[in-house]
């Protein structure tokens, strides 16, 4: 899955446990007429997938949803879901690219930049 918007935090890397897991926050704000606040988690090795980014770079984060059940000492089933990613690259251009295949476009551009008009 694929999930587009602005950086909103990029969180420190933090490390747990004897083994060392490392993880990191990403906030982001869908680009989307009502926009969602979403926080993604990195993981292990795509911690340092987050290095050189910064806040308001528009972005496409690709992402794997997490489920698991853990049981309480009570002993009641309780539910977590996470939203994990694994890939990011920057938005560089909104609009569709141009197909080489479909003449009308193809016509419109031309290769000394000279406008081109139907």
């Amino acid at each position: 899955m694929k999930i587009s918007g602005k950086i909103k935090v990029i969180g420190e890397v933090q490390t747990f446990g004897n083994n060392g897991f490392r993880k990191r926050d990403l906030v982001i704000e869908t680009l989307e007429k009502y926009s969602e606040t979403i926080l993604i988690e990195f993981v292990q090795d795509k911690t340092d997938l987050l290095n050189g980014y910064q806040i308001g770079t528009e972005i496409d984060v690709f992402i794997n949803l997490r489920g698991r059940e853990w049981t309480n000492p009570q002993g009641e089933k309780k539910y977590f879901n996470s939203i994990q990613g694994w890939k990011i690259q920057t938005i560089t251009n909104n609009n569709p690219p141009i197909s080489s295949g479909n003449p009308s476009l193809k016509n419109i551009i031309d290769d000394d930049d000279d406008l081109a008009f139907l």
